[in-house]
């Protein structure tokens, strides 16, 4: 084993947080910093057009290629699951829609972890820290930051016209779903800068990359954790990670930042010996910290893709149905930077109730001027648009867990989607509302037809059973080592991000999240390392 060195900080994944960690502790010019990444550089070039993401999803270059178990809420079925493993992680293949969740998440975070700093109040200037709006400096809005916020370069009218027929069906048109109330209709803010995808690697990582306390090491798979015994208890060193073929210890002189991800954190830390004992004996790895919470408390947004058939409306199905219509996308990027090409995988938004007695809003829309059977499958023949709608707070609780002890074996990943019975009546709910939506005057001149999952679905139990057939994920595992109270069991951190009962390990990520956010994950991650970075610094001597 040869040694990478000694270093203040080692931060593990170099993904959303782990850019936001490189490059704010690095500006401490004492701080030495080492960042470990198991992809390569972001210099693939669909990682930066934003339709791009269809060829970065499923693809090992930029893809851990996980899949889920078989799960019985979707009948058996085993979905896709990716994760970024390329600089920028998630940031560099997701659907760069900038979303922060409603006030309520940060309200209920800070009254389960004990911890007012957590409070919407609280967190809201560190959103605003990181941010370049396109509107400017505002009360809710940033000016100036790295992590620039966009509006899309594009519209259509057939999703002006779903946007009508949500007013029409009691949800209001909006034009700024990050003030902490996000209800209504809108087209989302998007991370793009003139029609390019703006990741964190770009935002965050690039500005840093140069500065002479920061080393990067791509290519190099993390092993485990090197965990010892001392005076105190369990204190983490550092770690062990692979690189071209040689085997390396990289030393932490104060605190190792796991930042891998909510599958990749709870994977690192089981190897590491650090989780449900059972768990880990079974896999054939020494327990050393049975803490009962890693990599459970999995949550998840379940998307419920309703696909409608329309006349006479532009869509996405038909402008690709020939190679004049391709060659037009294709110029109209090329010269613009707009038109389909600069799409997010979703437009429009919406953030409505699935019943009148939900304080705010507990679903979200994701409309889309095409439609498929799959994810990556061709696009239908037929002009059509796709509402996918979730249920914003599920009940439903699955798990992460190693297989064995091998390190470059996946993980079980099993979400137990629609194992509630809240969750089900809730999806029975958010399949009436569209339908509803979609019978609005405003949409009747496109005679839209329900395809999937079809009218024969009518009933709540048949609708629940529709949901677990055609529910997907729309990539937000959080939860995965929960930030708690002291006396909460299945709390992995305190409200420090710090790891219970192993000293100088911390876990910055989307798995710190005891609940799952009112919307898209990727920002709140941003925000989170921006407030780990600010608790480190404080402990600067």
């Amino acid at each position: 084993m040869e040694s990478a060195g000694q270093f203040d900080y080692i931060i593990i994944g170099a993904g959303t947080a782990g850019c936001v960690l490189a490059n704010r502790l690095t500006r401490n010019a004492k701080a030495e910093v080492l960042l470990i990444e198991a992809g390569g550089k972001d210099d693939y070039v669909w990682i930066h057009i934003p339709v791009g993401y269809l060829h970065c999803i499923d693809n090992p270059r930029t893809d851990w290629l996980f899949r889920t178990e078989p799960d019985e809420g979707l009948g058996g079925r085993s979905l896709l699951y990716p994760r970024g493993k390329v600089l920028g992680g998630s940031s560099s293949i997701n659907g760069m829609i900038y979303m922060r969740g409603q006030a309520r998440d940060y309200e209920q975070w800070a009254d389960l972890c004990g911890d007012d700093s957590w409070r919407w109040k609280a967190v809201l200037p560190l959103f605003m820290r990181s941010e370049d709006h396109h509107a400017g400096a505002s009360d809710f809005h940033g000016a100036g930051g790295e992590w620039r916020v966009e509006k899309q370069r594009l519209s259509w009218q057939i999703l002006d016209a779903f946007r009508e027929a949500a007013a029409q069906s009691g949800i209001p048109k909006v034009e700024d779903f990050n003030r902490g109330d996000n209800e209504g209709c809108s087209y989302f803010e998007v991370n793009q800068r003139r029609g390019i995808r703006w990741n964190t690697a770009k935002a965050f990582l690039k500005p840093a990359a140069h500065r002479p306390n920061l080393t990067i090491m791509t290519g190099c798979h993390v092993e485990k954790l090197l965990i010892e015994k001392g005076e105190q208890g369990l204190v983490c060193k550092g770690v062990v990670f692979s690189g071209g073929g040689t085997l390396y210890r990289a030393d932490a002189r104060r605190e190792t930042l796991l930042a891998a991800g909510s599958i990749g954190s709870p994977q690192i830390l089981q190897l590491s010996g650090i989780g449900p004992a059972a768990v880990l004996q079974e896999a054939g790895v020494q327990p050393l910290a049975d803490l009962a919470g890693v990599g459970g408390n999995l949550q998840d947004h379940l998307q419920l893709r309703m696909v409608f058939k329309v006349q006479g409306a532009k869509t996405l199905n038909v402008m690709t149905s020939n190679w004049l219509g391709k060659l037009r996308i294709g110029l109209e990027y090329a010269l613009l930077q707009s038109g389909p090409m600069s799409m997010a995988p979703s437009q429009l938004g919406a953030f409505a109730k699935s019943h009148a007695a939900e304080a705010t809003p507990n679903l979200q829309y994701h409309v889309q001027p095409l439609s498929l059977e799959k994810f990556g499958d061709p696009l239908h023949a037929f002009p059509a648009f796709t509402a996918s709608v979730c249920n914003l707070r599920p009940t439903s609780r699955g798990h992460v867990r190693i297989a064995s002890a091998d390190s470059y074996a996946p993980p079980k990943i099993l979400p137990m989607y629609l194992s509630t019975e809240e969750d089900r009546r809730v999806a029975a709910a958010a399949l009436n509302l569209t339908r509803r939506i979609v019978a609005a005057p405003a949409l009747a001149r496109y005679a839209p037809e329900e395809y999937k999952p079809g009218i024969h679905y009518r009933s709540d139990e048949e609708l629940a059973q529709a949901a677990g057939a055609i529910g997907t994920t729309i990539f937000h595992p959080v939860g995965t080592c929960k930030m708690g109270r002291d006396g909460d069991a299945s709390a992995v951190v305190d409200s420090q991000l710090r790891v219970r009962g192993v000293a100088g390990l911390r876990v910055v990520d989307a798995s710190i999240m005891p609940t799952i956010t009112s919307g898209n994950t990727n920002s709140p991650v941003i925000m989170i390392a921006e407030k780990a970075a600010q608790l480190i610094h404080s402990m600067w001597e």
